[in-house]
This record gives structure tokens, C-alpha cells and sequence, in this order.
């Protein structure tokens, strides 16, 4: 089990010393990038993977929130990042998007919306390195986890183990110690947490106690042959 603690959720005024309270014991940094079209919000570019790569342990995971993602893949995948993963809502062709991420050496993801079925993936889930399950409606952090995301983790991870695939889910949206289980338990190797994180008063014990509550759960509960 991994995670990611998206920096959407940090004080921006001081994001650098933010990242570096939660980076010991954590496995990627999630970047939100919105352009205020496929999302009421607008974030990050490719200039504050720029001025982190320097000066942060972390491999970065860059999540489009954008319409015309393709356009995007070039500038993000220059700067260097662990994934990419963009919406499936915001194109009508994932395969040629996939492609362009995979070509430049970097792993692709999609992202569903709450709404999104992961049937829409049938065609190209034996591609894919990541799928991002939103547990909120994408756009603003600090809201509160959609239950009903909960049987797509679990059928994502049917499909894929059905077909052989080795995928990581991704759950972004509402993330905390008790939902963090509850996506585990479906099937989620990577939880994505933000304002949860970043504004407990000891990050870095959060994040200890999140690992071993979930490890010793994964024993009990033998999803380890997910993890």
C-alpha cells in the first residue's frame, strides 16, 4: 500500500516545508493539475515540478484535470513524473492518449469520475498502469468521501486480476483512517490524501499509524494478495 499526499491540500505559502513534514514514509507526490474548463478550479503547471524535482524525495504523480489532455503529456513528461493520469470524461479517444504518455516513458493512468463506470475501460485496462477512482467530484479538496465508489474499486480489481493484469487503483477524495480501509479492503493500492493529511497536527505519525493499522488489517483480512 502506498501513499500520496496531494500537495492540493498543503498550504501554499509555504508548499516546500509542507512537503518535507509528510515525504519520510510516503511514495508519491500527487500534483493536481486544473485548467479551470474540465474543472471550475484552476492549480498547477509544469513550472512547480520544475522548481520541486530538486528538492524533493518524492517521484511525482501528475493528475490532468484537463480538457485536451494530450496536449499536456509533452510539457509534464519534460519535467519528469512518475505517472500520468488524466480523465477519461475529458477525451474521447484514451487509447491515443495512453500512448503518447507510454511513448514518452512514463506511466499512464485514467481517472473516473464518482459518476464514470469502469465499464468505459474495458477496452483499454490491459494498457493501463493506474486507474484513479475519484471519491469526491473533482475540482476542490477538503470534501467528503462518495461511498458509492466503493464497488468500482471492487470490480476494477475483479477485472483485473481476472485478466492477469498487474494495475494499481488509486482512490483520490476523502481519504482518511477510516476510508483509507474501507478502498484497501476493495482492492486500492494507493491512497491519495490531502487536506487530511497535511493538517493533522503530526503528519508523520498519521502516515506510521495509517501503514501498520492497514498491514495488520491486510494479514487479517488476506488482501496482502492484492498489495
Amino acid at each position: 500500500m502506498k501513499i500520496a499526499p496531494s500537495i492540493l491540500g498543503a498550504d501554499l505559502s509555504c508548499l516546500l516545508q509542507e512537503i518535507k513534514k509528510v515525504e519520510k514514509d510516503t511514495d508519491l507526490l500527487h500534483i493536481d493539475i486544473m485548467d479551470g474548463h474540465f474543472v471550475p478550479n484552476i492549480s498547477f503547471g509544469p513550472g512547480i515540478l520544475e522548481s520541486l524535482k530538486d528538492k524533493v524525495n518524492l517521484p511525482f504523480d501528475v493528475h490532468l484535470m484537463v480538457d485536451h489532455p494530450e496536449r499536456w503529456v509533452e510539457p509534464f513528461t519534460e519535467v519528469g513524473c512518475e505517472f500520468i493520469s488524466f480523465h477519461a470524461e475529458a477525451t474521447a479517444h484514451l487509447d491515443r492518449v495512453v500512448n503518447l504518455i507510454k511513448k514518452r516513458g512514463v506511466k499512464a493512468g485514467v481517472a473516473l469520475n464518482p459518476a464514470t463506470p469502469e465499464v468505459v475501460l474495458n477496452y483499454i485496462l490491459s494498457k493501463l498502469d493506474l486507474v484513479l477512482v475519484m471519491a469526491v467530484n473533482p475540482g476542490f479538496g477538503g470534501q467528503d468521501f462518495l461511498p458509492g465508489i466503493l464497488p468500482k474499486v471492487r470490480a476494477i480489481r475483479e477485472i483485473a486480476e481476472k485478466k492477469g493484469i498487474n494495475l494499481d487503483i488509486a482512490v483520490d477524495g476523502g481519504i482518511n483512517e477510516v476510508t483509507a480501509e474501507k478502498v484497501v479492503k476493495e482492492g486500492a493500492t494507493i491512497l491519495v490524501m490531502g487536506s487530511y493529511l497535511f493538517r493533522a497536527s503530526n503528519p508523520q505519525k498519521l502516515i506510521l499509524s495509517l501503514k501498520k493499522k492497514l498491514s495488520n488489517w491486510e494479514v487479517k483480512g488476506g488482501v496482502d494478495r492484492w498489495l
